[in-house]
């Protein structure tokens, strides 16, 4: 089975030169890091949202319009991703699947407010993405990262309560507010880690704080960061002969991991969403994918998922304007490839389980609980 980037690349060599929007039809669009160190997530986004938007029309599109797709690449800069905001607001979208580095999310969610976009971010954990939104047009379908620390510290204290825990995270909004959430869990039970420092996102060189985590004898190091880093660390802790488990969240569900770790990257622990691919909601979805030489791991379905929502919300409304889209995200109950959410005043969606641990072994992942 071909990689999900290069599954959906090829998809989009047509996709990306769909023809010109008709008068009826409505550009919607998704957005994320299309290119740069995170561009396995936006592949990951493009699979769900060119999947969203051929079934949408192939069932009589929205309020009996065809859709038609526009791809946002803000690399998971801040600044890039205001001006994707800044564009897509100029072809007066009403919807954005997007973004996915929280710390895109947060500045491009002042210009949907601004210009009345409903924006549902299929991956943007950060809990300030929601707790300061700047209007009622932001929301998400994935869990926050206090929901996500607070699970990976309880179960780092309870796993490996008898051993060093180190905290390490990448400055970035989203990796330095994952690990804070995480320690503030760990210290809550009892634990303090040995060492709590940080590395510079897109490094490549490790050595110095893999030599800290040696000489703190961490048996075990929590990276709030993305997949890229995180297999690095582990091949040069490897390569020091340290025997370290790495652990980390979401920004691990991506096989690009083990492209970079290899066999060193056996027993990585991960915490993320309950599978989704093994719900009986997404059961034909899933197989749809597969048959298509896609798998559909990490985001791929919780962005399909943001499509089905605002869909969904706009047919209820019977309108699509974003003020009165927004009155049904606030109060209806959504039905969705992930299953079934309704949101909660802050734009969160509320989930039963939100996290749960995964383990990295022979080039892929399960759920362990």
């Amino acid at each position: 089975m071909k990689t999900l980037l290069a599954a959906t690349l090829a998809a989009l060599g047509l996709s990306a030169a769909l023809a010109p929007a008709r008068a009826q039809d409505v550009t919607v669009a998704v957005a994320g890091p299309m290119t740069g160190g995170e561009a396995t997530f936006g592949a990951q986004f493009l699979a769900g949202a060119k999947a969203a938007v051929e079934d949408i029309n192939a069932a009589g599109g929205v309020m009996g319009k065809k859709i038609k797709l526009e791809i946002g690449d803000d690399a998971c800069n801040p600044t890039q991703a205001k001006a994707v905001a800044e564009k897509l607001a100029g072809l007066k979208v009403p919807f954005v699947a997007g973004h996915f580095c929280t710390g895109s999310s947060i500045p491009a969610s002042k210009v949907y407010n601004e210009e009345g976009i409903i924006q549902i971010s299929p991956a943007s954990t950060g809990t300030k993405y929601t707790d300061e939104r700047p209007g009622p047009y932001s929301f998400r379908v994935c869990g926050r990262d206090d929901q996500q620390g607070g699970v990976a510290g309880a179960y780092l204290a309870k796993n490996f309560g008898d051993k060093k825990i180190a905290i390490l995270h990448d400055k970035s909004a989203y990796g330095q507010g994952l690990a804070e959430e995480t320690k503030k869990a760990f210290n809550k039970a009892g634990k303090t880690e040995v060492l709590f420092d940080t590395v510079a996102k897109g490094e490549k060189d490790f050595s110095a704080v893999v030599s800290k985590l040696k000489q703190a004898g961490a048996d075990v190091v929590y990276y709030g960061g993305y997949h890229s880093e995180a297999g690095l660390i582990i091949k040069q802790m490897r390569a020091q002969g340290m025997k370290t488990i790495l652990v980390g969240g979401d920004a691990l569900v991506s096989a690009e991991l083990w492209q970079i770790t290899g066999d060193d990257g056996e027993g990585t622990l991960m915490t993320f969403s309950p599978d989704a691919r093994k719900l009986p909601s997404a059961a034909a979805l899933v197989a749809k994918f597969k048959a298509a030489g896609v798998e559909p791991e990490g985001y791929v379905l919780y962005t399909y998922a943001a499509f089905q929502t605002w869909k969904q919300a706009v047919e209820k409304a019977k309108s699509m304007k974003a003020e009165d889209v927004v009155k049904v995200l606030a109060s209806a109950e959504f039905d969705t490839a992930i299953g079934k959410y309704k949101f909660d005043k802050k734009g969160d969606p509320i989930l039963e389980d939100p996290y749960t641990f995964y383990r990295w072994s022979k080039g892929t992942y399960a759920q362990i609980n």
